[in-house]
């Protein structure tokens, strides 16, 4: 966004002429001035409540600047707004979130498994603003917590709110994949993606997972299966928001990863394993660029005329000021 004008050139000749005549004005005032003593003679001088040459200076700058305002309307200003267009439409792309308690698993670099792939994930929706990005939550059932869209606000905004354990305990792996080839059957995009990212395994829910990788597969959606997270007794702490209870201390943390690579290659996707933060990370990018696309994209530009804007401020410093010389100063003087 920037600000720009239809005719400058009257921005330059403000710069110039008001100067100039203000110098003129100011060296011919000695001949037109008449002095006249405020006291009378052998009386108390007169003392003004304000410093009034301090004043008349401020309210010539601002009278200047009302003047200024004024040819800068004339000048046409307007704010451009250019804005980036995509050309072609990007990858369609759901991420099924585990956001039951094991969550909370304090193992990656200091900080627990939901918030380090809720970083990653909004991480990798700001660099592909082209994608069309869903949000799927896995607990003891599964919820579409965001639908497709290219709106990153949103996102971030429900990925902030999110909480462990929203869904209850459980890890419904199969009704999450269900539920995100579900709402991506429709889709017209080149590429049709489902992510799952999880530290356990399937405990929940009416659907077997094997179930969704087989609909996944017969509908060509590309699966990628990332378990996060690492085994042994892992500790842990989270808000329980059905009771608001805090929740502290330490559990097995363990799932089997050939179930999870079985899994996706009953899908014909793609299994990462990542035990800690790198490989966290790591994850992520590979899943960039096996999922990358030619974006094309060109600019639009858009122009508000500010005119108006220039006017209302000339009129109520100039006006203003007229009242102050009339009704304020009149009575000092």
């Amino acid at each position: 966004m920037r600000i720009g004008f239809d005719r400058p050139a009257l921005i330059l000749a403000a710069v110039i002429i008001i100067p100039l005549f203000l110098l003129i004005l100011r060296r011919f005032k000695p001949l037109f001035a008449l002095e006249l003593p405020l006291e009378p003679p052998g009386g108390i001088p007169f003392k003004s409540p304000v410093n009034l040459k301090y004043l008349m200076k401020l309210l010539n700058a601002l009278e200047l600047a009302g003047v200024l305002f004024l040819f800068g309307a004339a000048a046409g200003p307007h704010v451009i707004f250019s804005e980036i267009v995509w050309l072609n439409r990007g990858a369609d792309i759901f991420f099924v979130l585990d956001i039951s308690p094991s969550m909370a698993g304090i193992d990656m670099g200091g900080r627990n498994r939901f918030d380090a792939a809720r970083e990653l994930l909004l991480d990798f929706a700001d660099q592909r603003p082209q994608d069309a990005i869903g949000l799927i939550g896995v607990g003891e059932d599964a919820a579409l917590l965001i639908p497709l869209t290219t709106d990153r606000v949103s996102l971030h905004e429900r990925m902030e709110s999110l909480q462990i354990g929203e869904l209850g305990d459980g890890t419904a792996l199969g009704t999450g994949l269900a539920l995100g080839a579900f709402h991506l059957h429709r889709s017209q995009a080149g590429r049709r993606v489902i992510v799952l990212i999880t530290d356990g395994e399937n405990n929940a829910g009416a659907i077997h997972p094997e179930t969704a990788a087989a609909m996944i597969a017969d509908m060509g959606i590309t699966l990628w299966i990332i378990g996060t997270g690492s085994s042994g007794d892992i500790p842990f702490s989270y808000v329980d928001p059905a009771t608001q209870m805090f929740r502290s201390g330490t559990f097995d943390s363990r799932y089997d990863p050939a179930v999870l690579s079985s899994l996706a290659a009953a899908a014909q996707g793609h299994w990462i394993h990542a035990p800690n933060i790198d490989s966290f990370t790591a994850a992520f990018a590979q899943l960039d660029q096996g999922e990358m696309m030619v974006r094309r994209s060109g600019t639009i530009r858009r122009e508000e005329p500010l005119h108006i804007i220039f006017i209302l401020t000339a009129m109520v410093l100039l006006w203003g000021l007229r009242l102050v010389r009339r009704n304020i100063l009149g009575a000092l003087l």
